[in-house]
């Protein structure tokens, strides 16, 4: 399985082996990762599971759909370049070592 680590806002590191084809909303929410809220489950109705993507990896993840381009504009944290949702970042072997951080604020 491919490992993601999850930068928490206070610098602390979560290493995960996350199934291919689950997304990393999910992935967090499962196993107890405070800063991914994802209120509406994986919807793209809430973007309360904002991160960003470390730059190395921003061009393997998925293409950013239409409806989640519109979303990151009412993320709490304020939208930066490398901003994604992670209820649409889907684990794939390309992604192994994947780096994410967590947006400082997502409610």
């Amino acid at each position: 399985m491919p490992k993601v680590v999850f930068i928490n806002p206070d610098q602390t590191h979560l290493e995960l082996d996350i199934p291919v084809g689950t997304s990393l909303m999910r992935a967090a929410i499962a196993n107890g990762i405070a800063g991914i809220v994802g209120d509406c489950g994986g919807g793209l109705t809430c973007a309360t599971c904002h991160v960003l993507v470390d730059e190395e990896f921003l061009a393997k993840t998925s293409p950013m759909t239409h409806n989640e381009d519109q979303m990151l504009d009412f993320t709490a944290m304020g939208r930066q370049p490398n901003s994604r949702l992670s209820c649409q970042l889907v684990m794939q072997d390309e992604l192994e070592g994947l780096t994410v951080r967590i947006a400082d604020h997502q409610v």
